[in-house]
């Protein structure tokens, strides 16, 4: 979403950068350049005249005019200003009160607030908690519907509600069937609009005075830009809200809303959604946004997917296997299994510290068809041959390939790329990382 504002910003730093000593002159006209890249992200026009005035102001001052490295000092600034404006750092959702408590989610038609609500769900039930899903959208029959399938989906209870009930009563019901089913966090589905007006408000009103939600969340959908700020600023003047869940940041906004939404409403983004998949919502970090954009990738989300995945007891007898050099084809194939888990290699490349930089990586697209053949050949091997690779002469190329539905060439090329890796892990066992390099050298 924010790869045209990266890459403005970008310019504008290494330009800096080139700088021995930069003067007010320098620091105007790169300021002109990164108002420009925001306005043109979308992001509101208050935020950013804001914005660039805290950062003239200390651009101007001694913290960058006495620096030795003034460019960098800038970066750094920036970075600063950029996830202050977000919102400094992640808001927890507000869990608080009486068991079960209740979360509404609120929003226009069209934004994902059912999708989410089951998203959300998974990620209560793997924060410990027993989430319960509540159709409280009674105008739209395939919200019910869609929202029972969800549940049956990821195995979370659903209220039973009908369009012929009333919402504020489904609401109330709810709460005493799932505390009595062992519930102890309710996630209302709530009515939304093709626009904001007064009945859909009022009924809103009616629900959190009746169940008294321990957070409302405004469900804003990202593509919308500048509306998605508007849309929060109204929902938050007339019901309150805790804060909002911006969804579809997979897609190919500007990213304007959210840059500007702390700013103008006061109310913190707690969680985005970053693909279609009911695993794909992420809690909120600015600073890791921020680095993110600035291409300081994004160490601490990396970790945390690869925590999600990766089996502590498998992954100690890989590193045993690495460093007597037996990492089969099997290992292999598993291995390939967890960084698919991860989401797509083009997004976890990005998170690496300056690999957003690197032009050959840019506009990298990495076929992920291209593990599924992996996996198929692999898979198309009998167990002796996945542990030892030397066994497989033309006639098992041919078999394999047949089985797996693809070419020998393919077979050969895995195998070849296979026999490279594990000529590198001998050299990393032999002479660590200078065996490595001297190993990647043609001289």
């Amino acid at each position: 979403m924010f790869e045209s504002l990266s890459d403005k910003l970008n310019t504008v730093f290494k330009k800096l950068k080139g700088h021995g000593k930069l003067t007010e002159k320098n620091i105007e006209e790169g300021l002109k350049e990164v108002r420009l890249a925001l306005l043109e992200a979308d992001v509101h026009y208050r935020v950013v005249k804001s914005f660039i005035a805290d950062i003239k102001e200390r651009a101007m001052g001694q913290e960058v005019m006495g620096s030795l490295t003034p460019g960098q000092q800038i970066v750094k600034i920036v970075n600063h200003e950029l996830t202050e404006l977000m919102g400094s750092r992640h808001q927890a959702l507000n869990l608080s009160g009486p068991t079960p408590v209740a979360l509404m989610l609120v929003g226009l038609q069209g934004s994902g607030k059912t999708t989410t609500a089951g998203k959300l769900a998974i990620f209560l039930r793997k924060s410990g908690r027993h989430p319960y899903l509540v159709p409280a959208d009674v105008y739209r029959p395939a919200a019910i519907d869609q929202l029972q399938k969800l549940g049956d989906q990821i195995d979370v209870p659903v209220f039973p509600s009908s369009v012929d009930d009333d919402p504020v009563q489904i609401c109330r019901n709810a709460q005493t069937t799932a505390h009595q089913q062992g519930c102890d966090t309710l996630l209302l589905d709530t009515a939304g609009r093709l626009h904001i007006d007064e009945k859909l408000m009022d009924e809103l009103r009616h629900i959190k005075a009746a169940v008294k939600p321990s957070d409302i969340l405004l469900v804003a959908d990202a593509m919308t830009g500048q509306d998605a700020v508007n849309i929060a600023k109204s929902f938050n003047e007339a019901l309150d809200i805790g804060g909002v869940i911006l969804s579809k940041m997979d897609g190919d906004a500007r990213g304007g809303a959210a840059l500007s939404i702390k700013s103008i409403t006061g109310k913190p983004i707690k969680f985005i959604g970053v693909g279609e998949k009911l695993n794909a919502l992420e809690p909120f970090h600015p600073d890791r946004l921020a680095s993110s954009i600035l291409g300081m990738g994004d160490v601490l989300t990396l970790i945390e997917k690869a925590q999600e995945v990766v089996d502590e007891k498998k992954a100690t007898e890989l590193e045993k296997k690495l460093r007597k050099s037996q990492f089969t084809l099997e290992d292999f194939r598993d291995q390939l299994i967890q960084v698919r888990k991860m989401g797509s290699l083009s997004d976890i490349i990005k998170m690496i510290p300056g690999m957003g930089q690197v032009k050959q990586l840019k506009n990298l697209e990495v076929d992920e068809s291209e593990f599924i053949k992996i996996e198929a050949i692999i898979n198309s091997m009998t167990p002796q041959e996945r542990h030892q690779h030397t066994l497989i002469n033309g006639s098992r190329r041919r078999r394999i390939a047949k089985g797996s539905g693809t070419q020998v060439q393919d077979v050969n090329q895995l195998l070849k790329n296979y026999t490279q890796m594990l000529k590198m892990i001998k050299k990393i066992n032999k002479g660590g990382m200078r065996g490595i390099s001297r190993g990647m050298l043609p001289f």
